[in-house]
């Protein structure tokens, strides 16, 4: 008895016919037919019932196709088991995100638990986050106030509201808090346009009715910090992403809170992938264990 005789019988059982079966395994129906005619052969049992484009199990074959699919169904679990070994040792996750300071404890704890496995972190903004995992180049994303979309799966990292900053020794850092028409009298650093942090800064002004004009654009969270940090005006970041850096002072805005929500985004159809599993597993783990 061969291997490649009792798959060929189990899948013309599990498929109701020979063409069915030989289209699955990509292979003929002649060389289906024909493994399965040697099987019967060897053993001198009748396995299928073939009447004209019929066909049907005997009583032989009921019973053999309760054994393969033992057989066959623990040959799959051996073969999710090795791929997810595999993968978990020396695997590559590909991470980008709008700002990878919400993802350092989860990196790190993610690497304790798998130490081969390789991940790239890149940064973009919530519009190349997006696109990125649509053309397959991240395998996860990071995202600030990631709307409804049945393309993807979202799990939650945090929630913290926007605040402005300025460097040390500008004026504006002896003040506590500013309000929005203040901001706008002030020379302001924003990101560029499809960033959702400045997106929700004008929303929020707008509600106000003060309209915030940058005096600077810059492209990307480090290229504000270091204008800022330069006397180059005020910059708006999210509260997690301010970090500890002397040269800055960090000022509230007098204002209805905004808040950005943090999210590990991921493609539905592939989020059965063992590494993304494994590390999405690893920060939901984190957040129960630091949440309130």
């Amino acid at each position: 008895m061969r291997y490649v005789q009792l798959r060929a019988f189990h899948y013309v059982a599990i498929c109701g016919g020979f063409s069915r079966a030989a289209e699955e395994l990509l292979l003929t129906q002649p060389a289906i037919s024909d493994q399965v005619r040697k099987l019967e052969e060897e053993y001198d049992v009748l396995l299928f019932n073939r009447h004209k484009k019929q066909v049907t199990l005997t009583e032989a074959g009921e019973k053999l196709l309760v054994i393969t699919r033992k057989l066959f169904d623990n040959e799959q679990q051996a073969l999710e088991l090795l791929t997810e070994s595999r993968a978990l040792r020396s695997g590559t996750l590909r991470i980008v995100a709008d700002a990878a300071h919400h993802l350092l404890h989860v990196l790190a704890r993610f690497r304790e638990n798998f130490p081969g496995a390789k991940v790239i972190v890149w940064a973009g903004n919530s519009d190349t986050v997006v696109q990125s995992l649509y053309n397959y180049d991240a395998d996860i994303g990071v995202l600030g106030d990631m709307t409804a979309n049945r393309d993807f799966e979202v799990m939650p990292l945090n929630s913290t509201p926007i605040i402005a900053f300025a460097s040390a020794g500008h004026p504006a850092a002896k003040r506590k808090k500013l309000k929005f028409d203040e901001l706008a009298d002030l020379p302001l650093v924003m990101r560029e346009q499809g960033s959702r942090t400045r997106k929700m800064l004008e929303d929020g002004a707008a509600q106000a009715g003060v309209t915030l004009t940058p005096a600077i654009e810059a492209e990307g969270r480090e290229a504000v910090r270091e204008i800022v940090a330069s006397g180059g005006g005020i910059g708006f970041v999210c509260a997690a992403e301010f970090g500890q850096d002397p040269r800055l002072a960090r000022i509230e805005i007098d204002a209805p809170e905004m808040r950005m929500d943090e999210a590990l985004i991921c493609l539905r159809e592939r989020s059965r992938g063992k590494l993304v599993q494994a590390f999405l597993a690893t920060a939901r783990s984190f957040a129960e264990e630091t949440g309130p």
